[in-house]
C-alpha cells in the first residue's frame, strides 16, 4: 500500500500538468503485484536521491519504494507526453492446504 501511495503522491507533486490526470494500474503477476503510475510530465524523470537529512520533510518517497519493492524503474510514456513509473512487489508464497 505504501508503494502505491508514494508513486501516486510523486505523480501529483512532480508529474502533474494542469488539466491532465495521472493513471494508476495494478496488475497481478505470477510472482506478485505490479504497480504502474503514468503521468503527463515528460521533462522530469524520477530520481532516487541519497538519504535526505533528518530535518528534510520530503525526498523519501522513491527511497521507500526502492526498499519495499522487489524492483522498480521508469520509462517514457508510449502514447503521449509523460512517463510511467512502475514497481513490483513479490508476494509471499502460502502453503498449500
Amino acid at each position: 500500500m505504501l508503494i502505491v501511495a508514494e508513486l501516486c503522491a510523486n505523480a501529483v507533486q512532480h508529474g502533474h500538468v494542469p488539466g491532465r490526470d495521472f493513471h494508476l494500474g495494478l496488475h497481478v503477476t505470477p510472482d506478485g503485484v505490479r504497480v504502474e503510475v503514468t503521468d503527463t510530465r515528460a521533462e522530469r524523470g524520477p530520481q532516487c536521491s541519497a538519504v535526505p537529512e533528518e530535518s528534510d520533510e520530503t525526498g523519501r518517497g522513491l527511497l521507500l519504494v526502492s526498499q519495499l519493492a522487489t524492483r522498480w524503474d521508469w520509462h517514457p510514456r508510449l502514447d503521449g507526453p509523460g512517463k510511467t513509473v512502475w514497481a513490483e512487489y513479490a508476494l509471499p508464497s502460502w502453503p498449500e492446504r
